[in-house]
């Protein structure tokens, strides 16, 4: 059986062409202002050397020190013009308050970026599926652009003089659910990770003639070759980890979720910290429920403790 190193290894290699690991991350400060729930501030991150990342850090209002901090990844939904707002402002599917004051207001930083094709790094003539389609052709994996961004994101937030480098969460609603449990296995510095709504077991998903569910942006070549879904989550072990999954949703069938639970739970026991894995399937669909929030909130401070 191969290491979790190479098993990262060989997940990572999987992603397509992307630039070099080790690059410097460049970071210009914008704006920063204070709103009556938290400081914010509005930058222009430089994570691939092809473009912009806008993105949004925020903190408590007046903090000092080194804070715990979460990197929140912005769902899909079609929204492509939202990208980051979704931290400060919410979503159709995600319960008042949004998670920016959520997370501030328990002591905690958070950073959002624009994934490509979201937010300010949306381009009306450019749609998702002619992006795909010619990073196809030049060997990139769009789904490994968007995971190489984040894995810089962390770099950038590791750096901050403010930020806690040992205490990284990430979390996030749908395709940021992904992101995050993906983020979670091939960088070890995710200190603790949450996903909400899109643990998909890929051979359930294929079984229900769901996977038009995701866009074209989240199938990578030659995955299902070597990896489950199980399997890559497995590499979050032993670090904490909580799913949460509605019973009604067809991205995360829950014969599906039951298989990946069972492999989990059988890794984390194996590792002496089977308190560590949680899954909590509430009857909805792809919505973030009231208790899916206080469990996420929960499990954080944990995690962060």
């Amino acid at each position: 059986m191969q290491s979790p190193k190479r098993q990262r290894s060989l997940l990572y290699g999987l992603l397509g062409d992307l630039p070099p690991r080790g690059r410097n991350t460049g970071a210009r400060l914008l704006e920063r202002r204070q709103t009556r729930d938290y400081d914010l501030e509005y930058l222009s991150l430089d994570l691939n050397g092809m473009g912009a990342a806008p993105a949004y850090f925020v903190n408590p209002r007046g903090a000092a020190g080194k804070l715990p901090a979460v990197l929140f990844s912005h769902s899909h939904g079609g929204n492509y013009a939202l990208g980051k707002d979704e931290l400060l402002r919410g979503n159709t599917y995600l319960p008042e308050p949004a998670y920016a004051k959520e997370l501030t207001g328990r002591g905690w930083a958070a950073l959002c970026v624009d994934h490509w094709l979201f937010g300010e790094r949306n381009l009306p003539e450019r749609t998702e599926s002619s992006f795909c389609k010619e990073m196809l052709w030049r060997g990139r994996v769009p789904w490994g652009l968007m995971v190489y961004d984040s894995l810089k994101a962390v770099d950038y937030l590791a750096q901050r003089d403010d930020v806690d480098a040992s205490r990284i969460g990430a979390m996030g609603m749908s395709m940021g659910s992904t992101m995050s449990w993906w983020l979670a296995a091939l960088d070890e510095r995710i200190a603790v990770c949450v996903d909400i709504c899109c643990l998909t077991d890929f051979d359930a998903l294929i079984a229900g003639n769901h996977v038009d569910g995701h866009g074209l942006y989240y199938y990578v070549p030659g995955l299902l070759k070597h990896f489950s879904a199980a399997k890559i989550n497995a590499l979050i072990a032993p670090r904490p980890h909580l799913a949460l999954a509605g019973d009604q949703d067809n991205l995360t069938p829950v014969e599906g979720l039951e298989r990946i639970d069972r492999a989990l739970s059988e890794v984390y026991a194996a590792h002496g910290r089977a308190q560590a894995w949680r899954l909590v399937v509430e009857h909805t669909a792809h919505v973030e429920t009231p208790r899916m929030r206080a469990e996420a909130l929960s499990f954080l401070e944990r995690g962060f403790a």
